[in-house]
């Protein structure tokens, strides 16, 4: 693949374009893939004609909503059905140029026709010609390394194909040529640099790494804290999905929530309904790729749950963000109409210091659904200070989940397991 050379190649006009040019271009691409998936993709005529709806009732955002979420499950069984690909490929088998393979299995037919898959999330955590970057994603069975290893080369850098495991080997690697860049999982980088450390070597002085981007992983604050702080790594994160083929948003220098792709339209969707949801509001990640028209994948349920904000961000993007992969549809329980996710909920009540263990628990008195909120104290503490915490708990909770608990219980240390769930649906319905 050809190495870009503008500076500007992949900050470009998608990215920065102004609310109204982006619900035009979305509406636009949306009718087209539709038309084109219906036309070449039996498994989407079939859903079609099986919920009632014809393509030309797709002309907006909006009416993606007439569709019912697909998801891997169907995926999966589809393929079986009508193997290899399950009616949802648009070209001919002798098109294909690869064949992504993702775990189910999935196979998804490619014809590359020079997609940049994750080159703009690349460029955006600042990799450029003169980087040497050591890709340590698998380059067999999952798309992940050849795909990094494009981008990675599409933004002018050299890449070194270490692929996965191999530890002292990767530490050989990086500290012989000096490799500048990281591509993996958090914790997997934490594993070399603390295998680097065991061998002898001092990071900063002996290595010359200056950024790493993850995926597949969630990147803890404090494990960002330690890469940045005292190894001096500038890191960045991407959310992809292999089914979709490509990254579906990545961060920028800001940081502050990852970028959604405009080569997707992505909705965040309440998982039981798939209706859309505005800005703050919990939901699956629901994805429908514009930019590869030989996948005919119509709104693709993630299963992640996530939010998003349409703030404007300094790094002059405009595409709105997401706040982070919260957790499963299946780990969330709705309470009075909104999401309540246990990774939220932990970063909520662990931001206190006195909390060691927290516990949910969802009942329904009448017609209204009640959540208790029972936490754990690390050491007991007066009636003033337990109300205290509690309005500011109730006041945080309200602020990050978008719902007040109607009740904070305060327990003595040791009355919460760490193996019971931290939410618990106490409900009946009759």
């Amino acid at each position: 693949m050809a190495v870009k050379n503008r500076p500007d190649e992949f900050f470009d006009d998608l990215e920065t374009m102004s609310p109204e040019a982006r619900e035009k271009y979305h509406n636009e691409k949306l009718a087209q893939t539709v038309a084109h998936a219906y036309r070449h993709a039996p498994a989407v005529k079939e859903l079609f004609d099986r919920t009632g709806i014809s393509p030309a009732q797709i002309q907006t955002a909006k009416d993606m909503e007439k569709l019912p979420i697909t998801r891997k499950t169907d995926l999966i069984e589809r393929q079986k059905a009508h193997p290899p690909y399950g009616g949802f490929s648009t070209i001919s088998a002798e098109e294909v140029d690869r064949v992504f393979t993702s775990p189910g299995p999935v196979y998804e037919p490619i014809q590359h026709e020079g997609i940049q898959w994750f080159a703009k999330s690349f460029w955006a955590a600042g990799f450029r010609k003169g980087d040497i970057v050591v890709n340590t994603f698998t380059y067999h069975l999952s798309p992940a390394g050849i795909l990094f290893h494009e981008a990675i080369r599409d933004c002018g850098a050299t890449a070194i194909p270490t692929g996965t495991g191999n530890t002292d080997i990767q530490v050989q690697i990086m500290h012989h040529l000096q490799a500048t860049g990281f591509v993996g999982t958090p914790s997997f980088l934490m594993t070399v640099l603390q295998r680097a450390e065991e061998m002898g070597y001092d990071i900063k002085k002996d290595f010359d790494l200056k950024r790493a981007w993850f995926t597949g992983e969630m990147l803890a604050p404090s494990l960002r804290k330690t890469f940045e702080q005292d190894y001096k790594i500038d890191t960045y994160q991407a959310y992809a999905v292999t089914e979709s083929g490509g990254a579906l948003a990545y961060e920028c220098h800001e940081k502050s929530g990852m970028h959604l792709m405009d080569e997707y339209f992505i909705e965040i969707a309440d998982p039981e309904t798939g209706k859309q949801l505005g800005p703050g509001e919990i939901g699956e990640i629901v994805a429908t790729p514009l930019h590869n028209r030989n996948w005919g994948l119509i709104r693709f349920g993630t299963g992640d749950l996530s939010s998003y904000t349409a703030e404007p961000c300094p790094c002059g993007r405009t595409a709105s963000r997401l706040a982070g992969i919260l957790g499963r549809a299946g780990d969330a329980v709705k309470v009075r109409g909104m999401f309540v996710v246990a990774r939220q909920a932990e970063q909520v009540c662990l931001g206190f210091g006195p909390v060691a263990r927290f516990q949910i628990a969802v009942t329904r008195r009448g017609q209204r659904d009640e959540m208790n909120l029972k936490v754990e104290l690390k050491h007991e503490m007066n009636s003033e200070a337990k109300q205290k915490l509690s309005d500011e708990l109730s006041q945080k909770f309200q602020n990050i989940c978008r719902i007040k608990p109607d009740r904070i219980d305060f327990l003595p240390q040791g009355t919460i397991s760490e193996e019971q769930p931290k939410i618990i649906d106490e409900r009946t319905w009759e």
